[in-house]
């Protein structure tokens, strides 16, 4: 096989281990060797919005997605791609063809086979109008049609060159679902029981609000390389409940209601590791940083003196340290850390300068204050509107955002309006234009996908309203592909023209997984390349 290394090589996913397992290592002290049977019982922080895996958009959700469905592809913990469904692939001498030879041994758990009509069904899917239009816009942008060439083999023509193709056939959006599931089920969007996939899981039961439960897949037979075993699962069952309060999963798994659970403040860090019944790891995320972008469309950030300010009047250590108390990694650039296209130039290169931050709002003529110490220019504040959506809130997100607002007043006078509210909420705000501060990270494998998302003028997700042509140009450079020195200093121009030349960026932190167990659950371990909690196909529970 002539396998294409992905133009983006990941570094190693960075992990700090207190004591944890990543897929097919060894269990946690008290599990023992692998064992089948079992249920496990697992508290998540976020509920989905949506099981239907090409719908999938929350970084938390993941680990489920896995559970039920596959991609033609997988990553290795280097960054370059596996075979899954697929058991290889070529790629044209002009860049514009992906051919991918597919097992045959495989079926989804409704009875239909996967082939290459079945490929060709999902991504026809991406087609239908309003259907996932991020992903049509950018890891499916350039392609042009994907061709049946006999069942075990499927052409992907591309209209030119582009990497980001083979990140889509390894993501989440590019799991295969029945191609029955796509034309039956009532609520194809929302996903759920109706959907079936390829995966060692089945879900069978989804109580909105509550939890969500998946059983074994006992004819599955096709993991990948590096999945830590062959065959059906180790467990026969999962439940994941859905508990947002962190406070509430910690006393769950310390009172053993559930056998693990993510998401762990820092605060109650010590609770896991001081107990030697317990297991605890981390892992960075791949993709971009959490980040604050800045609307440009309209005042006061139209303003790049305002946007600077904004910047230099936050303390970002300070702020992590007293929501994360050490346990988050401070961002620099909107792309993060583990990614090779990361520009270290960046680092302590701004923020954190109150005087600095005063005298740029002074020169923009914010040179008065209200009776609340809040700035004014013509009689109106300088207010500022962060909506964040509740179900995209992670990581104590909403506390950190109560931080940045109490540092701008202080720092700089600047009134930072922060609402949580439902998604229905926050997204009209955003198509309103309602707001001056958007939130976000992703965990895309390759962080152009995010950038294109994010920067592009014609991204699916630019809040920012930034309209360039040099930094179009530079994205799509990036998406087309070339060698990994090639993309890196393109990627970088990107970085140094949106955070440095163009301040359209407060970059906060990277996110991370934290993932806590009962000593005896065996597996436990982060995806190669996206760091984040893997599925549940490799966990087991001691007898």
């Amino acid at each position: 096989m002539r396998r294409t290394r992905p133009a983006a090589v990941l570094a190693a996913v960075t992990l700090a281990l207190t004591a944890a397992c990543s897929p097919g290592s060894s269990a946690a002290p008290g599990a023992g060797q692998p064992v089948s049977g079992g249920s496990l019982t697992w508290a998540v922080e976020t509920e989905p919005i949506t099981f239907n895996p090409h719908q999938y958009a929350q970084a938390k959700a993941r680990l489920l997605v896995w559970n039920t469905f596959e991609a033609l592809l997988t990553h290795d913990d280097k960054g370059g791609y596996l075979p899954w469904l697929a058991t290889g692939y070529e790629t044209s001498p002009d860049g514009k063809t992906y051919t991918f030879r597919l097992r045959t041994d495989v079926s989804f758990t409704d009875g239909t086979t996967f082939d290459a009509a079945a490929v060709k069904a999902n991504v026809d899917q991406f087609a239908v109008e309003g259907y996932n239009p991020q992903v049509q816009a950018v890891q499916l942008r350039h392609l042009d049609r994907v061709e049946v060439v006999d069942p075990a083999t499927v052409a992907f023509h591309l209209e030119q060159p582009d990497v980001l193709i083979l990140d889509f056939l390894s993501s989440p959006q590019g799991a295969q679902v029945s191609p029955k599931s796509l034309k039956e089920a009532k609520n194809l969007k929302a996903g759920g029981p109706e959907l079936a996939g390829t995966g060692p899981f089945i879900l069978d039961r989804y109580t909105a609000g509550q939890e969500v439960h998946f059983t074994k897949n006992p004819a599955y037979q096709w993991a990948p390389a590096n999945a830590g075993h062959t065959g059906p699962a180790y467990l026969d069952e999962i439940t994941y409940r859905f508990l947002k309060e962190s406070s509430v999963r910690v006393g769950a798994l310390t009172s053993g209601q559930v056998q693990v659970i993510e998401g762990v403040p820092a605060t109650d860090e010590a609770l896991i590791t001081g107990n030697d019944q317990l297991t605890f790891a981390r892992g960075l995320n791949s993709g971009s940083a959490y980040s604050y972008y800045f609307n440009i469309a309209h005042a006061p950030f139209d303003d790049i003196r305002v946007r600077r300010a904004f910047r230099e009047a936050v303390d970002v250590d300070a702020v992590l340290q007293g929501v994360y108390r050490g346990s988050a990694t401070r961002a620099w650039s909107v792309i993060g850390p583990t990614s090779p296209f990361y520009d270290r130039g960046l680092e302590k290169t701004y923020g954190g300068d109150a005087a600095e931050a005063n005298r740029l709002l002074d020169e923009a003529g914010w040179t008065t204050r209200d009776a609340d110490g809040f700035r004014t220019k013509d009689g109106k504040r300088l207010t500022v509107r962060l909506v964040q959506s509740a179900p995209f809130v992670r990581d104590r997100r909403d506390v950190l955002a109560q931080a940045v607002q109490a540092a701008v007043k202080q720092s700089a006078g600047i009134d930072l309006n922060v609402a949580l509210v439902d998604q229905g909420t926050a997204t009209q705000a955003l198509a309103d234009g309602a707001y001056e501060v958007f939130d976000n990270s992703r965990a895309d494998t390759d962080a152009g996908a995010a950038l294109n998302l994010l920067l592009h003028s014609a991204g699916a997700i630019n809040r920012t309203g930034v309209k360039d042509p040099e930094l179009d140009r530079l994205l799509e450079e990036g998406q087309a592909g070339g060698d990994q020195a090639a993309r890196n200093g393109t990627y970088q121009r990107v970085q140094r023209l949106t955070v440095t030349d163009q301040a359209l960026i407060l970059p906060l932190y990277a996110p991370a997984d934290q993932v806590a167990a009962a000593a005896t659950v065996g597996g436990l371990g982060f995806e190669p390349t996206a760091g984040v909690p893997g599925s549940a196909y490799n966990l087991w529970l001691a007898r």
